[in-house]
């Protein structure tokens, strides 16, 4: 800054007003100062300025499965949001595993990241979100929601699942398999408990042999749907649990040369840009992920400016949008899932 002082003729001051936006600077004396900095190639010290300031203006996201089309989708909106609000997001793959995810984690901590958002993997808990606490670092959890005193944000699981699979029950479909995702995580506990409670509410019996794990992984459920699929005993209908899932049913389904919705009426939770441009026509359970995204970064933009003190957990809706793989008529337009709890 003293050269950029010295080769514009003006104070030092000055250039911080002209590079930090502090105080309103003479056009012309701007320009000399910015023609300076192009002179000599200066760049602030953002480092230096963070240890002033103690504020990184960094954000940690960690966050499972980046391959999975909802995981970009959520990335995306929260990046967006945080980046309007002057923030720079630094994203880690947790892999939904617990030791990767806390190295994720500890490596944010790390980097005196001013805050943290957590797709939290099973068992976080008990392993990283203590580290996290202790730190002191502003939290919050995002799509999946645990019982905890933290901002969290995430869809609506549970009465989604039962929207879906009421739907097909009411089609007049009594064995609904439903590919299910990863063991001990509030979301895949969620959307099943959901999918049980449809059955019950119709006095379908819940049967153990439909119940697919398929770890939201597309090769684990494309292995366990084309397994059933295969039997003397398949299900007339099929219930996936997130888009990861719902390309290895599809492939699956595809691979054994049955068609949908004439050999098996298909509904799944989480919807892709595509779903209503290709035969089937996918009807899904739609998150709002850019609202999620937003409501994230909004509820840790909050705690880092030391706003709202009570804790908030938010559910955002889903929206039921009816099309044709379900096997009957499709609406035009979505209806927002809802049923009676």
């Amino acid at each position: 800054m003293d050269d950029v002082a010295r080769i514009a003729g003006v104070s030092v001051s000055t250039v911080s007003h002209v590079l930090n936006g502090t105080r309103n600077v003479n056009p012309t004396t701007r320009q000399r100062v910015d023609a300076a900095i192009v002179e000599i190639g200066y760049r602030r010290n953002v480092v230096a300025r963070s240890l002033a300031a103690g504020r990184t203006n960094t954000v940690g996201l960690s966050i499972a499965a980046l391959t999975n089309p909802y995981f970009g989708s959520l990335v995306h909106a929260v990046e967006q949001r945080l980046s309007e609000a002057g923030y720079v997001l630094i994203l880690g793959d947790s892999h939904d595993e617990p030791l990767s995810e806390r190295r994720v984690t500890d490596s944010l901590l790390d980097r005196q990241v001013d805050g943290m958002i957590l797709a939290p993997a099973a068992g976080s808990e008990s392993t990283t979100i203590p580290e996290i606490v202790r730190s002191g670092t502003p939290l919050v959890l995002i799509d999946r929601m645990l019982d905890l005193p933290c901002d969290q944000v995430g869809p609506e699981n549970d009465a989604s699942a039962y929207e879906l699979t009421a739907h097909l029950l009411d089609a007049g479909h009594r064995r609904i398999a439903i590919v299910r995702g990863i063991e001990g995580i509030s979301s895949t506990n969620e959307r099943f408990d959901g999918y049980a409670r449809a059955l019950a509410d119709r006095g379908v019996d819940l049967d153990p042999g439909l119940i697919l794990d398929g770890r939201s992984n597309v090769e684990v459920a494309e292995m366990h749907v084309r397994a059933l699929m295969s039997s003397s005993n398949r299900p007339s209908a099929l219930v996936s649990m997130n888009n990861s899932m719902t390309i290895g049913s599809l492939k699956a389904v595809r691979a054994l040369g049955l068609s949908i919705p004439q050999d098996l009426a298909f509904v799944c939770y989480d919807d892709f840009e595509w779903s209503d441009l290709f035969e089937p026509r996918l009807t899904a359970a739609a998150q709002d992920v850019q609202t999620i995204g937003r409501i994230a970064a909004d509820l840790l933009l909050n705690r880092i400016e030391g706003r709202d003190e009570t804790p908030r957990s938010i559910r955002v809706p889903t929206t039921f949008n009816h099309r044709n793989s379900c096997g009957c008529a499709a609406t035009s337009a979505g209806i927002p899932a809802a049923p009676e709890r």
